[in-house]
């Protein structure tokens, strides 16, 4: 495990807030039956873990800024660092009791994402990377899978929120993806599909149309697992773009390709 004070500070955050999303979720399969529904209770736990999160890096770096899922933008004096955090990346699966979902901490410096931690408070993984220094879930390094076939290969994606993305575009995409791979999975996290590629658990991942601190973890996990991440259609950081394409070096180049021969297909 890296053991940074940098990466002391991310797990620390990551984990306190992830208890309290661990006493949450046991409340969810109650408020499922209930007549108001859990809406309420999971945005209160949402905002909860945030602040949590918050707090933490503030304390221990209180010149960075942070890019945050629910307080937005919050500016630092120190320009060339900004947190990346997603209290709870998979909030529809929380919502309906699914055990599927992670707290999300990017950092990026200058304009490069240069270390991440993604926790699954449910399954007790943590994912942990910075640049240099390897990714590992747990105490164990991890590399990204070495199929090249994308025959051979389980590729995730993400969807889009309605109103929020081009459904066609995707489906487009899912055809042709589906065409020619081993399998499809949709899980519901940006963060985890981006940990499970960096652990080989899914060989190539995609999806567009995300927020920064949907992924930014995730692609330092990727990154240091020996794999490569651009923007779905190429572009070297994604943080602009706001969209991935990833997998070791020879499945990412393929996805990208299939991806941008299914654009043209519109």
């Amino acid at each position: 495990m890296i053991s940074s004070p940098l990466m002391t500070v991310m797990v620390d955050a990551a984990r306190k807030a992830a208890r309290s999303l661990r006493r949450d979720f046991g409340e969810v399969e109650n408020l499922q039956v209930s007549r108001k529904g859990p809406g309420d209770f999971v945005s209160a736990a949402d905002r909860k873990a945030e602040e949590v999160v918050r707090d933490a890096l503030l304390k221990a770096r209180p010149g960075y800024g942070l890019v945050l899922e629910e307080s937005g933008i919050i500016e630092g004096t120190d320009k060339s660092h900004v947190w990346h955090v997603d209290p709870l990346d998979g909030t529809s699966n929380f919502l309906h009791g699914v055990p599927h979902f992670a707290v999300s901490i990017g950092l990026e410096r200058e304009g490069v994402i240069v270390a991440g931690v993604v926790f699954d408070p449910i399954k007790d993984e943590l994912f942990v990377a910075e640049r240099g220094k390897g990714a590992y879930l747990n105490n164990r390094r991890i590399r990204v899978a070495a199929r090249t076939e994308m025959a051979d290969a389980l590729v995730g994606y993400g969807t889009p929120y309605l109103g929020r993305g081009s459904h066609p575009r995707l489906l487009r995409e899912i055809s042709a993806v589906m065409a020619v791979s081993g399998g499809t999975r949709r899980m519901g996290s940006a963060a985890l599909d981006l940990a499970y590629v960096a652990c080989g658990r899914l060989d190539a991942y995609w999806e567009r149309d995300l927020q920064t601190y949907d992924f930014a973890g995730g692609v330092a996990l990727v990154r240091e697992a020996g794999g490569f991440v651009t923007s779905a259609d190429g572009a070297a950081e994604p943080l602009a773009p706001r969209s991935v394409c990833c997998g070791n070096e020879s499945l990412q180049r393929d996805l990208l390709a299939i991806l941008k021969k299914a654009q043209g297909a519109a």
